[in-house]
């Protein structure tokens, strides 16, 4: 999963982008309204953390901006500010979640993951894709009943497909998913190659249709008939 961190507090941004590294999510941040416009304008993202209170801006109109723009990005609100009037506001402008400070990262991950749930996969805790079955809180993935071990490169883009069946992914989104901002620096798309392979290899070793079509020029496609 791809996260944009919008807060201005140098330290709680620090500890929130390594916690959430540990978790496995590729995160990128912003430390006020300007730099947080322009990285929604470019990139695309699963999830948006967004305080209110911002440098040169609210976020409050970041997630104007965002809905304004039909971005299907998940919005979590986590500001100081604890009145209903805020709550209200920001829900109402389309926030799907807000969250008080100080909060424990543990739960930031949890409505994190509980937001994914109702986004990408109507709610359900465990996904199961014909003989696929993923238990996203566990990071657990399986074939006809039999555990796939897979990095954490390999596992994020196996739920990017599953999250996008049937639609063609370009190389480009890819990259940006695994990578973010870092995508930018890579010379070639050789290195997405190289985890598809590998990915494909695991699944099918377990008795796994191999799901990727190859969009020559393009990317890919998770085609499944379910």
């Amino acid at each position: 999963m791809k996260i944009l961190l919008i807060e201005d507090e140098a330290e709680l941004r620090k500890s929130i982008k390594l916690y959430l590294h540990q978790e496995g999510y590729v995160v990128e941040s912003a430390n006020d309204y300007v730099k947080a416009l322009e990285k929604i304008s470019i990139y695309e993202y699963d999830c948006i953390l967004v305080d209110i209170t911002l440098p040169k801006g609210s976020g409050l109109d970041i997630v104007r901006e965002l809905k304004k723009e039909n971005s299907k990005a998940g919005v979590i609100i986590i500001s100081a500010k604890n009145s209903s009037d805020d709550k209200v506001s920001g829900l109402d402008l389309g926030a799907d979640d807000y969250l008080v400070k100080p909060f424990s990262l543990a739960e930031l991950n949890s409505r994190i993951k509980a937001l994914n749930r109702r986004k990408s996969f109507d709610g359900n805790k465990t996904i199961e894709i014909n003989e696929i079955k993923i238990i996203p809180d566990e990071r657990h993935v399986s074939v006809n009943g039999e555990t796939v071990n897979l990095t954490s490169k390999e596992y994020a883009l196996l739920l990017f497909f599953i999250s996008n069946k049937n639609r063609v992914l370009s190389k480009n989104s890819i990259a940006e998913h695994l990578w973010g901002d870092d995508s930018d620096q890579m010379d070639s798309h050789d290195f997405i190659y190289v985890h598809l392979r590998n990915l494909r290899k695991k699944l099918t070793e377990k008795g796994c249709t191999d799901y990727v079509q190859t969009i020559y020029g393009i990317g890919y496609n998770f085609k499944v008939n379910l």
